[in-house]
């Protein structure tokens, strides 16, 4: 391949990589975290929150009288049939109807039980929403809501990353057989920082390559719609999926306790698909003549169009079946293609051991995107030595993206796992625990940002990598406070030690870093912007003097 096309595609993937590449750690990082969202939403949900699930040959009687003396229940609700902690049997939710699609802050969650004297009583739980908060962190490359303006800058940024790809892949093809596993680690850290940049892209660039595309398709995927109804099915598309209308004189008048039970709605599924696990029942509208219910639940030998699993879509009352596109293990060869991209984005396939691969991937893919901004700031350290010889002036603009990188990855680590370990410390103590959980995190990410820039890449880094530290190791410290100080309001939950675990060996790692970091600013080279400050010289200040 020519040199000048080789020098063009670095150009391309330097600078797509760069202006996507601090928005995509905090993407990765949070993403390899909701891999295992459900554990962790059972690790931050306090003893006192779990509701007791209603045994299950209530369930019916208990659906019944809800719909009945609730219309905010008739029009949605959802039937768990998971043994899942913190999460009661029967559970609905109001949306208000201010809020965009996807925004999830304003939602109100209630729950019903029966009393002892027989009568619907209805609960208002309010979770913390840490999962759904480090979602969005996920969904929307770190910005706060998830809206339809944040989602098109998430799929901008999406296809930059794709480009960064593809360009990086042609720039290393000239070498890739001699260079693909080749880490020489040395005194020439730069050398040793590409090779492994290298080798961790090339061995999950599939991985990557599936991000990009699907996330682009996920933020854009309305305008996808819009565009295929009115090409394809000439705005027919909508009426393709909908039951046949009827009339108000024809409605029928439904009662709620003459709908199938549980039991038997899950077993027609079953039979329909066998391998098929349900986990939940989703009901719409059962009082009205589009009365429906969709049952949720996994195939672990089929694919899952979503991260919850599949489903299939009956009619309540008399359990025919009216759909089968998105159940696991039924769906069509079209729908299957489309549902690929989903459980390939989500992990929502293959079991454990497909989870802990993604979380690593997740973040190796955020170190990825680290890699690449130090990369860049060293290459402009060589590029001024040779300019301005042996000890050059540092551009100002070099000292700015290493603080930047700094302080954006860094704070995305600290103000996420403090807010994780905020979890055990906020129930009982604050209203809106929610709100918390966004403040914690912001005020310790942009507190970050500033500290970064206000100090330099230099002597910022090694402060936050231990801030860093000392806010992952409190999520097993909190923990363990909760074993040995129950009267605290704090807790342990025996059967989610894995994630304190995790997060130990993740201050451990974090605290390693601190060290190496240290070694690094004080004995590296004395042109560098990561430099102790005292050697280090940035072009600007001599003119500020």
């Amino acid at each position: 391949m020519r040199a000048d096309v080789v020098r063009i595609y670095k150009s391309v993937h330097t600078w797509t990589g760069i202006v996507s590449g601090m928005a995509l750690f905090i993407a990765f990082y949070a993403g390899a975290l909701t891999v295992f969202k459900e554990p962790l939403r059972v690790w931050s949900t306090p003893p006192a929150a779990i509701v007791p699930s209603v045994p299950m040959d209530d369930v019916h009687t208990l659906i019944a009288k809800t719909v009945t003396s609730t219309p905010a229940a008739a029009k949605a609700f959802t039937v768990r049939l998971e043994n899942e902690k913190a999460i009661p049997r029967v559970e609905w939710q109001v949306k208000d109807p201010n809020a965009g699609d996807h925004d999830e802050s304003a939602v109100r969650h209630f729950s019903a039980r029966l009393g002892p004297d027989g009568n619907v009583q209805v609960d208002e739980p309010r979770p913390s929403r840490l999962v759904e908060f480090i979602d969005v962190l996920h969904r929307v490359v770190g910005l706060p809501v998830d809206s339809d303006p944040n989602r098109w800058i998430m799929g901008v940024i999406s296809a930059l990353y794709f480009v960064a790809l593809i360009s990086g892949l042609i720039v290393l093809l000239p070498s890739l057989i001699k260079d693909f596993f080749a880490l020489r680690v040395g005194k020439n850290l730069k050398r040793m920082w590409l090779d492994a940049h290298n080798v961790v892209g090339i061995v999950s660039l599939p991985f990557h390559l599936v991000m990009a595309l699907s996330a682009v398709v996920f933020a854009f995927h309305d305008q996808i719609y819009e565009i295929q109804d009115k090409a394809v099915f000439e705005g027919k598309w909508s009426e393709m999926y909908s039951r046949r209308p009827t009339k108000p004189s024809e409605a029928p008048s439904l009662n709620p306790a003459q709908m199938l039970t549980p039991s038997q709605l899950t077993q027609i599924v079953k039979d329909a698909s066998p391998g098929f696990e349900p986990t939940s029942l989703q009901y719409t509208q059962v009082t009205g003549p589009k009365a429906a219910v969709r049952v949720w639940g996994k195939n672990t030998e089929a694919v899952s169009p979503r991260a919850a699993g599949g489903f299939a879509q009956l009619d309540p009352y008399s359990g025919k079946i009216l759909s089968m596109d998105y159940l696991s293990g039924k769906q069509t060869t079209a729908n299957l293609f489309i549902s690929s991209f989903f459980a390939l984005h989500m992990a929502s396939f293959g079991g454990l051991a497909v989870w802990w691969l993604y979380f690593l991937l997740g973040l190796a893919g955020a170190w990825l995107f680290y890699s690449g901004n130090l990369l860049w700031v060293e290459s402009r350290r060589k590029a001024q030595r040779k300019k301005d010889g042996d000890l050059p002036v540092q551009r100002r603009d070099t000292a700015l993206m290493a603080a930047a990188s700094v302080g954006v990855c860094l704070g995305c680590v600290a103000g996420l796992s403090l807010t994780i370990a905020a979890a055990k410390w906020l129930p009982g103590r604050v209203n809106d625990m929610a709100a918390w959980h966004v403040g914690i995190y912001y005020a310790v990410f942009f507190g970050s940002l500033a500290w970064a820039f206000l100090r330099g890449a230099a002597r910022a880094s090694v402060p936050l990598l231990w801030l860093s530290a000392l806010c992952t190791a409190a999520i097993p410290l909190s923990s363990l406070l909760g074993w040995l100080f129950p009267a605290s309001g704090l807790w342990m939950d025996s059967a989610m030690l894995s994630v304190d675990i995790t997060a130990l060996l993740g201050a451990l790692a974090l605290i390693w870093m601190s060290r190496a970091t240290a070694r690094r600013v004080h004995n590296g080279p004395k042109d560098s912007v990561w430099a102790a400050p005292e050697n280090q010289r940035v072009a600007g200040d001599e003119a500020a003097a």
